[in-house]
């Protein structure tokens, strides 16, 4: 068998890849993840929106929150610094804000308090079937450690635990706020 200089340099070089197949097929970076949470109060929409839609004031309602900055209201583009009870802070701009639909999409413009990175989230409120409101929070991010073999802290289990661990203090929240008698 003749090998001309170029049929032997595919051949060492297919020889040589070859063992590596396998732990390049395990070499995948992180999986986007996904979180969201519904909850039904017994509140006409409009008096859940006044609270939910004013990016400025989450204060009011969720209870991590201790205080909050925003540069332009609820305008697209507006930025927010969020303090959090406890310490740490976020820092979140909105991408969209519709009062007729009641919804409004924001993105984190820093890794913050949350084990999380590329993080977006939507927030909306609907009537509900049988009356009351329907209030849909729900995101999508990456793990906060963007490479393989995350720490605990950092891998996708936390970053879901701690975005699910937001929405479903701060519904609760919402919720016991608007239905106290």
């Amino acid at each position: 068998m003749r090998f001309n200089r170029r049929g032997f340099g595919l051949l060492a070089l297919s020889l040589f890849a070859l063992p590596l197949l396998p732990s390049l097929a395990l070499a995948h970076g992180p999986t986007r993840q996904k979180v969201i949470e519904e909850i039904t109060i017994q509140a006409a929409p409009a008096d859940v929106w006044k609270l939910v839609g004013n990016f400025g004031n989450w204060g009011a309602w969720h209870p991590a929150i201790d205080s909050t900055t925003v540069t332009d209201g609820n305008a697209v583009g507006s930025v927010r610094t969020l303090k959090l009870k406890g310490g740490g802070e976020l820092v979140e701009e909105i991408e969209a804000y519709d009062a007729e639909t009641m919804s409004l999409k924001y993105r984190a413009k820093d890794h913050g308090a949350l084990p999380v990175t590329n993080y977006t989230s939507m927030i909306q409120v609907k009537p509900a079937d049988g009356g009351g409101s329907a209030v849909t929070w729900r995101g999508a991010f990456y793990r906060g450690f963007p490479n393989n073999d995350p720490p605990p802290e950092l891998n996708d289990e936390a970053a879901v635990n701690a975005v699910t661990g937001v929405y479903t203090s701060g519904l609760a929240n919402l919720k016991a706020l608007l239905e106290k008698k």
